[in-house]
């Protein structure tokens, strides 16, 4: 039902006007229907890989599924299993001990933690501090549960970083917390241990509980880091994690946070309201792909994106897009040419000229909208059939050289 054809005097909540229908959900129905005329549109717009899970997750999955006793309902914080598997990734890839029992829960995705956290430590009319660029459900979520968004700025000369000194100034008075991200999505900033360093000293000073969100950390980056593991960041610190992009589950929806026992707790009276525990056999299955070797890991985290890569760079390029080559994580950011109104200019004219489908900044916050993010998830030889349709319809090769 539309809402013109809504006969009784029913509106909605009044939180839905300070949100928007999200970007991708509406602008995947427009290229949709391009689809369905027949004009084969290339996506290298959204972060969701195109790769499967390890085979030995698969195996697990359905060896679980055909057990009769697998279908009840599982518990909140997840099965004992799952979270272990959880603890032994963390201290094998960041060297950060977790006890599995208390300081672990598991989440339906990380997105999810981004709800039960705001809802366990913000009140109405509390603030928050958000990155911008940053990923949209921060403002949003917060929107929608009556926080009040303060956003403080990354910018390019600063490597994508916070500007500490300009936290400094602000009035944190009302402040609950502060989301971060790194790596950094969209701008591939990576991770500092500096950076980490400050930030817990900074939620230590401030009593501000800072939330890394950490999913790219494997994601072309030779030297992960977590921001626990910096002595005493679980006393005032969250992280997030997921398996969505470092071990190919997008749609499996199996994320973490981990943190003190006492947050632990407030998260988990939330979602225990919320949810009844994801099905036993994703949580055995995900446990499993938290052993994936270490080959898996460089050929599906390092080794394929390193390709993909090569050829998103030569699509900047040939967009005369400046671009920083140090950047990690499954997308490239680069900032489009002086000549455009605004990214979204640029990435109108990819999609109708060259139907190729490219992300503008402006989604990401108010510093992103001379950025464009082209997403490594498509296979090699779609990437460069990509480039191959930019050049021919749009590129200009005088711009070829602007990279530095």
């Amino acid at each position: 039902m539309t809402e013109q054809t809504l006969r009784y005097n029913i509106e909605p909540a009044r939180r839905l006007s300070e949100v928007s229908e999200y970007y991708f959900s509406r602008k995947l129905k427009e290229v949709a229907g391009m689809n369905a005329a027949g004009m084969d549109i290339i996506s290298l717009a959204i972060g969701s890989p195109d790769m499967p899970p390890s085979p030995r997750t698969i195996e697990t999955l359905c060896e679980v599924a055909r057990r009769a006793d697998a279908h009840g309902y599982q518990p909140t914080m997840g099965t004992s299993e799952l979270r272990t598997a959880m603890a032994g990734f963390y201290r094998r890839r960041f060297g950060v001990e977790l006890d599995p029992h208390t300081e672990i829960q598991p989440l339906i995705g990380s997105k999810e933690g981004i709800l039960h956290i705001t809802l366990a430590f913000v009140n109405p009319g509390d603030e928050v501090l958000v990155p911008d660029p940053g990923y949209p459900t921060y403002t949003s979520l917060s929107k929608i549960l009556g926080a009040r968004v303060v956003n403080y700025p990354l910018c390019e000369d600063n490597g994508w970083q916070p500007d500490f000194d300009a936290l400094e100034n602000m009035d944190l008075s009302r402040v609950r917390l502060m989301w971060t991200n790194y790596p950094n999505m969209p701008t591939g900033g990576n991770a500092r241990m500096e950076t980490y360093r400050r930030l817990v000293d900074f939620a230590r000073r401030h009593s501000i509980v800072v939330v890394n969100d950490n999913p790219y950390s494997l994601i072309l980056n030779e030297q992960p880091l977590s921001l626990l593991q910096v002595p005493g960041a679980k006393d005032c610190c969250i992280e997030l994690n997921s398996m969505s992009k470092s071990h190919n589950m997008p749609g499996w929806r199996v994320g973490m946070c981990a943190t003190n026992a006492t947050f632990i707790n407030w998260i988990l009276k939330v979602k225990s309201n919320i949810d009844s525990g994801t099905f036993r056999g994703i949580q055995l299955a995900a446990a499993a792909a938290y052993d994936n070797s270490d080959e898996w890991h460089r050929e599906a985290n390092i080794e394929v994106y390193r390709r993909r890569r090569e050829t998103a760079e030569r699509i900047m390029r040939v967009l005369g897009c400046k671009f920083d080559e140090g950047q990690v994580g499954m997308f490239l950011w680069g900032r489009i040419p002086d000549g455009y109104a605004d990214a979204e200019q640029l990435t109108e004219r990819v999609l109708h000229k060259a139907r190729v489908f490219i992300t503008p900044g402006f989604i990401f916050g108010e510093k992103g909208r001379r950025y464009i993010r082209i997403s490594l998830c498509a296979k090699e030889e779609r990437m460069k059939e990509a480039l191959e349709r930019i050049t021919a319809s749009i590129g200009d090769n005088k711009h070829t050289d602007n990279n530095k």
